[in-house]
């Protein structure tokens, strides 16, 4: 008994993850289809990387000033859109069928990205986004007041 338990133990470790990756496992949640070109490094890498693509290229962005990166967070929206299947516009991050939430929310992973970042498409215009208030918030800053602030963000990095 305790042998048949072991093997079972195995193969559940070994097939549940390969099935997951391939979409054969119905528990798992299920990801909208993507339109346009697949990626280069396939979409298991996608799905088991991306992440820390998206910390390398903020950390070359924010943190060592490269504004040519190819791949951004934008970009991920040209292939990456839910829209609503009545008026056809884009469902942004409070919507549960998001593209980013359909994974996350499963996972239970809290994606902060939205606070700063767009989470629909260029062009079309998000509710009140968080973003657009701290651009607003920005523009009222006084030179020093921002000089003060990248300070601080530079002495607590």
């Amino acid at each position: 008994m305790k042998r048949l338990l072991a093997i079972l133990g195995v193969f559940l470790a070994v097939a549940l993850p390969a099935a997951a990756e391939d979409g054969l496992w119905k528990y798992g949640p299920s990801v909208p289809a993507a339109t346009g070109e697949p990626h280069p490094e396939g979409n298991k890498y996608m799905r088991k990387y991306h992440m820390e693509m998206m910390k390398h290229d903020r950390d070359l962005t924010m943190r060592d000033g490269n504004r040519s990166i190819e791949a951004s967070l934008k970009e991920c929206f040209d292939c990456h859109t839910v829209k609503d299947e009545e008026t056809g516009d884009p469902v942004t991050y409070q919507d549960e069928r998001h593209f980013c939430r359909t994974c996350h929310d499963f996972a239970a992973v809290k994606v902060d990205c939205f606070m700063c970042h767009r989470s629909t498409p260029e062009g079309f215009e998000e509710p009140s986004p968080l973003h657009s208030r701290l651009l607003d918030l920005r523009d009222g800053l006084s030179d020093a007041e921002a000089t003060e602030i990248a300070a601080y963000l530079a002495e607590n990095q």
